[in-house]
């Protein structure tokens, strides 16, 4: 896939760093993102990314999505580094989207569910927050309500409807007539059809804000994934799941949405248990780092996660074996963003014993997976021990 760029962090750097390919104010939070791949229950490929730190969260992914390009996007890029800075971010691509498999013919909300499952485990944490984000919100609502034990806290964004979405009469026709113009100009050189999209979306961004976005949605997938997701995520249905949800919920939604209603919200927290709905004045669906509606969404997010941040975030709290003073050291040079071999280097050490000191520091924390050394690192970080 080429060289991947990176994001935000108070220096949770991870296994990988590979440096942004042109030099910006935001190379030094790219440079720390780390991104992987898994696989869900039907053998799809998923890429995911984990940058940031503090507590973890898992932002369930919305319709468009790239891993890599969101980077450099001035549509989504102060989302990633700000945040990176209250929290261990993690990311995925969609089925059929970014650096995901595109090669899927399943939509439906079973199979991005089970994605998430796979996402989970893969990530190695045990607890952790969701953050729903527009088409996945009703993926992050039925992981919540059927996986009580692992969500910590649950933050729905511009939410969908938690009901199926019938069409009729002239209703029917603008849909059908939407479809048709991603059929037609959706892979196209020429952003005259993407364009509707985009100014539904942020009719408020710049020119430069709106070319962008118009050729992410060329470059996020294909006209079929884009028509077959845009019919399955109007097929969901999670309204009898969600009065099950027993997380701490706080919803956001920009009251002049119009790519996904506020009355999407309103449905969403009448039927959760002691949710709490913010309403945000805006117009963008993507909020964007420019307009009060942003600073309101991070100041509420940042709030919402204070307990959890300083909370053990699902790992062991009070091992039956304190870290050694080497495994600390290790451990500490991790987190500097150092690999195996410059650890070893660093501490007179050979590359099996930093090996050997990161598993047993593994265990000790409760952490595994593919992302067991991001997560001793945080864990590290949090409790003051860098």
């Amino acid at each position: 896939m080429g060289r991947f760029l990176g994001v935000p962090a108070r220096k949770i750097s991870t296994a990988v760093n590979v440096h942004a390919l042109q030099p910006d104010r935001d190379a030094g939070h790219r440079s720390d993102q780390d991104v992987r791949f898994c696989r869900g229950l039907d053998d799809v490929r998923l890429a995911w990314a984990i940058h940031g730190s503090g507590p973890p969260i898992i932002v369930v992914s919305c319709w468009l999505s790239h891993l890599q390009h969101d980077w450099r996007s001035p549509v989504w890029r102060h989302f990633l580094r700000d945040l990176g800075e209250i929290a261990t971010v993690v990311r995925y691509d969609e089925r059929g989207f970014g650096m995901s498999d595109w090669n899927v013919s399943d939509f439906s909300l079973e199979a991005r569910h089970r994605d998430l499952e796979a996402l989970v485990e893969a990530t190695g944490f045990k607890r952790f927050a969701l953050l729903g984000m527009s088409g996945g919100s009703p993926v992050a609502m039925a992981y919540a309500a059927r996986h009580p034990e692992r969500v910590t806290r649950l933050i729905l964004y511009g939410a969908v409807s938690p009901e199926p979405t019938t069409f009729e009469g002239p209703k029917l026709d603008v849909e059908e007539t939407f479809r048709s113009m991603i059929r037609v100009g959706w892979a196209t050189e020429d952003a005259l059809f993407r364009r509707v999209f985009t100014r539904i979306y942020i009719p408020n961004a710049s020119e430069e804000q709106m070319r962008w976005f118009d050729d992410l949605e060329r470059m996020s997938t294909s006209p079929e994934n884009a028509v077959a997701t845009r019919l399955a995520h109007q097929a969901v249905d999670v309204a009898e799941e969600i009065p099950r949800i027993v997380a701490p919920t706080l919803i956001l939604h920009a009251v002049g949405d119009r790519a996904a209603p506020f009355g999407n919200a309103v449905k969403v927290a009448r039927e959760i248990p002691d949710a709490r709905l913010v309403e945000l004045d805006s117009t963008n669906h993507i909020l964007l780092a420019d307009e009060p509606a942003w600073a309101r969404f991070l100041s509420e997010v940042r709030a919402f996660l204070g307990p959890d941040r300083w909370a053990d975030d699902g790992l062991a709290s009070n091992s039956a074996e304190p870290l050694s003073g080497r495994e600390l050291d290790v451990l500490r040079q991790a987190a500097r963003g150092l690999a195996n071999q410059a650890i070893a280097a660093e501490l007179g050490l050979s590359v099996r014993t930093v090996e050997r000191h990161l598993s047993n520091a593994y265990g000790k924390l409760g952490v595994a997976g593919k992302a067991a050394r991001a997560a001793a690192v945080a864990a590290v970080l949090r409790r003051g021990l860098a």
